[in-house]
């Protein structure tokens, strides 16, 4: 699951990295509509990849963990099952990554750490240490999506 993740969370990654330099310019020219409109450009276009991901996820959970653990069925399984939980936190990923790219774009370094902080040590340890109680075995996948929802908001 984790190198899937790195492989889509890369890309949200890599378009927020691209587009910084497009983003600054625009602020620092003052240029605010621009801006607005590559704000609602970008979040269309992360929206269309995250519900992407978590398709070709659905998809090919099953290839994918067999790729891994083909080895043992009921480790298979359990695979297939977390994954198209943790699918559900690429809807929200794409936000998290890219909205701190945007603080730092805009010169925010303070709101872009603030979101990446909670986003990968507060939310994820809090996620993983409660909601197993709450849920089993599939708190700790649901976990990683109520992280990246709470990073979000």
């Amino acid at each position: 699951m984790m190198y899937v993740s790195f492989i889509f969370s890369a890309a949200f990654i890599g378009y927020s990295i691209g587009s910084a330099p497009v983003i600054s310019y625009h602020y620092g020219a003052e240029n605010h509509m621009e801006l607005k409109g590559l704000l609602r450009k970008s979040i269309k276009m992360i929206g269309i990849f995250g519900v992407c991901m978590v398709v070709a996820v659905e998809v090919f959970a099953g290839p994918l963990a067999h790729i891994f653990v083909g080895y043992d069925l009921a480790l298979k399984e359990l695979t297939v099952s977390g994954f198209r939980t943790f699918a559900l936190s690429f809807l929200f990923m794409g936000f998290a990554i890219f909205g701190s790219g945007f603080f730092t774009a805009l010169n925010d370094g303070l709101t872009s750490a603030l979101i990446s902080f909670l986003r990968t040590l507060v939310f994820q340890m809090a996620g993983i240490l409660l909601l197993p109680m709450i849920f089993g075995i599939n708190g700790i996948w649901i976990s990683i999506v109520a992280a990246e929802c709470m990073a979000v908001f």
